[in-house]
């Protein structure tokens, strides 16, 4: 993978976190590929934004003549698909109830290498070329301070500093040449195959999964012989008060 940042150096021992729905990391594991969604479709309205001006400001015409950019920004974040990992040492029980379906899912622990080594070669179409990956961590700014000079590519990695608690690291494909080139890209996500013996260093259970559910991932992950064992979320441990 290319590195985003040329002035910052990737740990490769650094732990990621990403958090599935059982049914969804199921179905990875069935499939071999990994989901990158395109920008588009993320809920932070300000992704890849170069400023952000406070609502009740009257218009400012530093910005008009943006207007114009506007839309070919927009077909930018459609061709980008992204796939998002959390950077922490331990699990966190905002991104259980954001992203796991109320604590009813699974979470993956792994590295920044390990991640970079368990994601493989992808084509678009195979008469196109091999699409490069390109990463690095967010840097989180205030918008309403900073108005952005930054490349297409590295706009993907800036957010308002308001979502700095999410402490992301991103993997990015722009499918922009690839359309160029007249292959068809899809509208939303893109299918990425990885291995998931490379990537998966730990695998924890929501601390309300379901029994049945928890029996299914312990099926998926037999049925493509992962040896790692479960663990318990440290959410599910009975409190003790003396």
């Amino acid at each position: 993978m290319r590195h985003v940042w040329d002035d910052e150096s990737l740990d490769p021992t650094e732990p990621l976190w990403r958090y599935f729905n059982a049914a969804r990391f199921i179905e990875a594991l069935r499939t071999g590929t990994m989901h990158f969604a395109s920008a588009r479709q993320f809920e932070d309205p300000f992704e890849g934004a170069v400023a952000v001006q406070p609502h009740d400001w009257p218009s400012d015409p530093r910005y008009d003549e943006l207007d114009d950019l506007k839309g070919a920004f927009e077909q930018l974040r459609r061709l980008t698909k992204i796939t998002s990992w959390h950077r922490a040492d331990y699990e966190s029980d905002a991104m259980w109830k954001l992203y796991a379906a109320e604590r009813k899912g699974i979470a993956v622990r792994t590295s920044v290498g390990r991640l970079s080594r368990a994601l493989q070669p992808f084509r678009l179409a195979p008469e196109y070329g091999e699409e490069e990956p390109f990463c690095g961590n967010v840097r989180y700014v205030d918008l309403r301070k900073v108005r952005l000079r930054a490349s297409m590519e590295a706009r993907f990695f800036y957010k308002h500093r308001a979502f700095e608690w999410e402490r992301e690291f991103r993997v990015a494909i722009s499918l922009r040449m690839a359309e160029e080139n007249a292959v068809d890209v899809p509208e939303a996500g893109i299918f990425v195959p990885f291995d998931p013996h490379a990537l998966i260093e730990d695998l924890y259970v929501g601390p309300s999964l379901a029994v049945d559910e928890r029996r299914q991932v312990l099926a998926g992950l037999e049925q493509v012989d992962i040896p790692v064992k479960p663990i318990v979320s440290t959410l599910l441990g009975r409190p003790r008060y003396r």
